[in-house]
C-alpha cells in the first residue's frame, strides 16, 4: 500500500505522491498485545485498547501517515465503485480527524489544476487538512448548510457523510439515530450536487429504513450496500453508496 508518507505529511493540494490503495496490510505476522485492566480503566475502555494496538489498519494509518484507519474505508470504497477523481469537488461530513478528507484531497487534487476541491465539517475540533477547507461545527445547526455552501463556492459532485450518534447499546435506538442523520445529509446532497453527482453515508447493518431507500432509489440511478474490509469484523456499521444523481426536482408550476 502507498499513500502519503508520514515523514513528507499528507499529499498536498495539486495531486502528485504516491497513489493511495486499500489492499489489506501485510500479514507478517505480529506480536499481540495484551493491556492489563488499570484501577480507573473500564473493562470496555481496556478492550478498545487493547483493539486499536493490535489493528492492523490502525499501524498502516500511522505508516503511511493517515489521521485514521477510516481512511481505508474510503480507499477500499473509492476502489470499488470509483467515487473519486481529479478535479471533483467534495463534501466530507463527519470528517474528524480527517481521515477521509485526506484521502479526499489527494485523490480529487485539491487545489491543482483541474481544480478539484474539498470542503469538511465535524462538529469536534480538528486540525486544518492541506488542501482542504476545514469548517467546526453541528451539521445539525441551522447555519451548517450555508457555512458548507459557501465555503464549497458552487455545486458539489461527491456528498460524503461518516456521521454518527453517540452510541447507546440498544441496537434499534442506534440504528434509528444514524438513520436520522443519514437522512439530514441526503436532504443537504439534494441540494447541493450536480447531476451524476454521488452520495455515500454510513449506515447500520439492517439496511435502510424503506423511506430513505425509496428517496434515494428516486433520486439516483443506482444505490448499494457495502462494508469495506477496513470495516472491523464485529462493528454493525455499513455504507450507502448512491450514484448518478437525477438532478434536482423542477419546482411545481404555479397556475
Amino acid at each position: 500500500m502507498t499513500g502519503p508518507g508520514k515523514k513528507k505529511g499528507p499529499a498536498k493540494s495539486g495531486g502528485g505522491g504516491n497513489r493511495a490503495t486499500g489492499s489489506a496490510p501485510g500479514t507478517s505476522r505480529q506480536m499481540t498485545v495484551k493491556v492489563k485492566t488499570a484501577k480507573r480503566r473500564k473493562l470496555s475502555s481496556t478492550l478498545w485498547l487493547q483493539r486499536q494496538l493490535n489493528d492492523p489498519y490502525v499501524h498502516e494509518a500511522k505508516r503511511q501517515g493517515w489521521r485514521s484507519r477510516a481512511a481505508f474505508k474510503l480507499i477500499q470504497l473509492d476502489e470499488r465503485f470509483h467515487l473519486l477523481k481529479p478535479g471533483l469537488r467534495v463534501v466530507d461530513l463527519g470528517a474528524a480527524p480527517g481521515g477521509w478528507t485526506q484521502v479526499a484531497v489527494q485523490k480529487v487534487q485539491a487545489g491543482g489544476k483541474k481544480g478539484g476541491s474539498v470542503v469538511g465539517m465535524d462538529i469536534l475540533e480538528w486540525d486544518p487538512v492541506p488542501g482542504a477547507i476545514t469548517l467546526q461545527g453541528d451539521f445539525l445547526a441551522d447555519d451548517a448548510p450555508d457555512r458548507l455552501k459557501e465555503a464549497l463556492g458552487g455545486p458539489a459532485d461527491v456528498v460524503l457523510s461518516d456521521m454518527a450518534a453517540p452510541t447507546t447499546g440498544h441496537p434499534s435506538t442506534d440504528h434509528i439515530r444514524i438513520i436520522a442523520l443519514v437522512e439530514v445529509a441526503l436532504h443537504f446532497a439534494l441540494e447541493v450536487l450536480t447531476p451524476g453527482g454521488t452520495f455515500v453515508a454510513k449506515v447500520f447493518q439492517g439496511g435502510t429504513e424503506k423511506t430513505l431507500l425509496d428517496s434515494l432509489k428516486k433520486n439516483f440511478t443506482t444505490v448499494r450496500h457495502a462494508k469495506p474490509p477496513a470495516s472491523r469484523q464485529g462493528s454493525a456499521e455499513t455504507y450507502v453508496v448512491a450514484t448518478g444523481f437525477r438532478g434536482a426536482p423542477e419546482p411545481p408550476v404555479e397556475e
